[in-house]
This record gives structure tokens, C-alpha cells and sequence, in this order.
């Protein structure tokens, strides 16, 4: 999968826990997942996305 498709279903998915934050654990495992599928394919995380990890580690308490 491609760096910029995968950093678009990311912004989906954190526009989905701002909008429906009933599902946010749900929402925040999948971000979880894409992160580390651009890990194990060797693509770049960004900053920005690996800081709204640690925030979801925390809020969520992950």
C-alpha cells in the first residue's frame, strides 16, 4: 500500500473519532494497525502521527 494512501485512511479514521467518539477504541486500534503496517513495509511514520500514538497510548490507557 502506498505511503500517501495509507497516511489518507489515517486522517479518515481520526476524522471518524472526532465525529463519532463512541468508537474511538475501535478507530484508534485501526490507526494502531496502519501505523505498523507502514513500519513493517519500511515506509517513514511521520511525526506527527507517531506523537497522535502516544496520545492515543495514553487517553486510552494502551
Amino acid at each position: 500500500m502506498a505511503f500517501e494512501e495509507i497516511k489518507a485512511e489515517i486522517a479518515l479514521l481520526f476524522e471518524q473519532m472526532v465525529n463519532q467518539p463512541e468508537d474511538m477504541h475501535e478507530l484508534a486500534e485501526t490507526i494502531r494497525e496502519k501505523l505498523n503496517a507502514m513500519r513493517a513495509s519500511g515506509l517513514p511514520v511521520p511525526e506527527d502521527l507517531v506523537e497522535l500514538e502516544k496520545r492515543l497510548n495514553s487517553d486510552l490507557g494502551a
